[in-house]
């Protein structure tokens, strides 16, 4: 039951990040779904088949995402499109924050797992203690790779982009602290559990977290 608990979590903190956060920052909405595989194997593996099972995305949220298609340079992109025209600055704007956003949304999903399993075990839980690189504990490894293939066309300095990188993990954490994103973190993830669908449609993750 606690393996398909963290999963839940993972999956309802990416969900909710996805419709709330980009609620919050008046950006455009993204059509998304949560996708279940069945678990293969006795239950004595169940440790090795939960571990397999993040790496191998047998739980996913599919699409969510506001950039399609990333640049092989965001600075050059932006320069681009500025110095041809400056009324551009706007839109400029906007897809640096898309961008950000959907590093947090990915950040996210690994921290609320987290969340709940230090919860669920009455631990502290804190930045200090679940930094980056604990994320990979809780079924954040392809998340950081998606986030590492952004911040590669964030900046060609690995410098900046693990100021980058730090800066939106905060921001991110300040997400799931948030105690009425939390609430929703927690009912989409009983949503989750009590259901028997292989699919969860975006039509039916609004209508839990409205």
């Amino acid at each position: 039951m606690h393996h398909k608990e963290c999963i839940a979590y993972h999956e309802a903190g990416h969900a909710a990040a996805i419709y709330l956060n980009n609620k919050t920052r008046n950006l455009p909405p993204v059509y998304f779904q949560i996708v279940f595989e069945e678990l293969n194997g006795d239950k004595d593996n169940n440790v090795i088949i939960y571990e397999a099972a993040h790496d191998d995305n047998i739980a996913r949220v599919e699409g969510g995402r506001l950039i399609q298609s990333l640049p092989c340079s965001i600075e050059s992109l932006t320069h681009k499109l500025i110095d041809n025209n400056e009324a551009m600055m706007p839109l400029v704007r906007d897809y640096l924050t898309a961008f950000e956003t959907d590093i947090i949304n990915l950040l996210v999903g690994p921290l609320a797992e987290a969340k709940h399993v230090y919860n669920r075990d009455d631990e502290l839980f804190n930045h200090k203690l679940v930094n980056l690189g604990a994320l990979k504990n809780y079924g954040g490894g392809s998340d950081l790779a998606l986030v590492r293939e952004y911040l590669e066309s964030f900046s060609e300095s690995r410098q900046l982009q693990d100021e980058k990188l730090n800066e939106l993990f905060i921001d991110a954490f300040a997400f799931i602290n948030d105690c009425a994103n939390w609430k929703s973190i927690m009912k989409l993830a009983n949503y989750i559990l009590k259901s028997d669908k292989k699919i969860i449609s975006c039509e039916e993750v609004v209508s839990v977290l409205e």
